[in-house]
């Protein structure tokens, strides 16, 4: 009698040695094609996710930026594993006019990254418009042109979208088009509208109408979002918002507080945001990373700390956040690249525009506009981006120590996390 050792007969010829047997053989061959299939199945689920993604933020602050930026944004492209790019809020600067046409601008010139990009609304793409150096505008009547625009289609901008989850497909949240949802690989990504400062809380008399519905529009995402990820047994959630939380502030509920009339503590907008990221991370104990843009530049280009607590006190230990403030936004993005089948599964990495890039010559993508604005010089296709040579890190996962690597600045002792610096 011949036997065949299972232990590396490739499948296929297994089957075939068994189907060639008379048919008392087969089966056998039915078990072998039944344990074939479970261990090619069992090794497309052992395959590692891996992949990559950039974070860039408040790049435009006047005309003469746009071009850097297309630069920025081509070299990012450059980089054949890089996944997709955030955006993470302020097409334009306080200052600029809130106006269709910049807008439009500014929107073309993200559609030609060449990977998908998406952008995440901040502070003065709509919150600031009211004043008169952006034109007076009604800051909810710019978040609407907002949604009727940029974020109008069901994929993300670039040359090569992805297809997004927009909370507005949900009947009781239609107006919400900006808070978005999408996956590569194991990892659910989420895009919420809550920027600096202090989530668009007004402090005037009357019902805080904007505000309130929104607090109530990103609670049921979030937690949508965990019950998604949950369902899916994805293997982590990552979180992109503009504006910084201050997580290291957050408030008990406290009996009485009515009766303490000498206390007028000033409001904190991102309360209920972060009571929903600590009830988040209750239903998905899994890695969970929140990423928003740091109001002053970082020495080393970013932040990583665990810093949100519950309404006990007790520290959220599988929530790291990502504070990101390159020194040279124009010329630095931060990178973060995940390989879920180690530990940490997340590092995170600021990288440069190579300096031997050629020069630009004349203008920007256009996109239909009834305002004239000087053309800004365009892109021409460059070499590929170098290897880095700035020092890599990851974020540290719940089973490591959490040490920081020598590159990291001194910082004090904290929990593990899901992020670390590299080597």
């Amino acid at each position: 009698m011949r036997t065949v050792d299972l232990r590396f007969a490739p499948c296929p010829r297994l089957l075939l040695q068994a189907r060639r047997s008379d048919a008392a053989r087969v089966v056998v061959a039915a078990a072998l094609a039944a344990v074939c299939s479970l261990t090619l199945a069992s090794a497309a689920n052992a395959a590692p996710s891996r992949y990559s993604f950039a974070v860039i933020g408040g790049t435009m602050q006047d005309i003469a930026d746009e071009a850097p930026t297309q630069k920025l944004i081509d070299a990012i492209g450059r980089d054949p594993q890089m996944s997709f790019i955030v955006y993470d809020g302020n097409l334009k600067s306080s200052k600029e006019a809130c106006r269709d046409s910049l807008y439009e601008r500014r929107q073309a010139l993200l559609e030609a990254a060449r990977p998908a990009l998406v952008f995440i609304p901040g502070q003065h793409d709509w919150m600031d418009c009211g004043g008169a150096s952006a034109g007076g505008f009604d800051p909810v009547e710019r978040l609407d042109q907002l949604r009727q625009t940029l974020f109008a289609e069901s994929s993300s901008m670039g040359q090569n979208p992805l297809p997004l989850t927009r909370e507005s497909e949900v009947s009781r949240f239609r107006p919400y088009r900006e808070n978005v949802r999408w996956q590569i690989d194991d990892t659910v990504f989420i895009g919420l509208n809550a920027p600096s400062p202090n989530n668009h809380y007004l402090n005037a008399g009357g019902r805080n109408g904007e505000f309130e519905d929104r607090v109530i529009a990103n609670g049921f995402w979030l937690e949508h979002a965990a019950e998604y990820a949950k369902r899916r047994e994805a293997r982590a959630i990552v979180i992109f918002i503009q504006g910084d939380p201050d997580p290291e502030r957050y408030e008990r509920p406290e009996r009485f507080a009515w009766l303490r009339f000498g206390r007028n503590p000033r409001r904190d907008g991102f309360l209920e945001f972060k009571r929903s990221l600590v009830k988040l991370a209750q239903i998905f104990r899994g890695p969970v990373l929140v990423i928003h843009e740091n109001n002053e530049p970082l020495a080393g280009g970013f932040l990583i700390d665990q810093p949100l607590r519950n309404d006990k006190g007790a520290l959220v230990t599988n929530l790291t956040r990502i504070a990101f403030a390159p020194r040279d936004r124009l010329n630095q993005w931060v990178q973060i690249d995940a390989d879920l089948a180690r530990r940490p599964p997340f590092r995170v990495t600021v990288r440069d525009v190579p300096k031997n890039l050629p020069a630009l010559p004349a203008s920007v993508p256009q996109m239909p506009s009834h305002d004239e604005e000087p053309a800004v010089p365009m892109v021409p296709s460059m070499p590929e981006v170098p290897a880095p040579g700035a020092p890599a890190m990851s974020l540290p996962d719940d089973e490591s120590a959490g040490n920081r690597a020598a590159s990291a600045p001194p910082a004090p002792p904290q929990p593990a996390s899901s992020v670390e610096r590299g080597p």
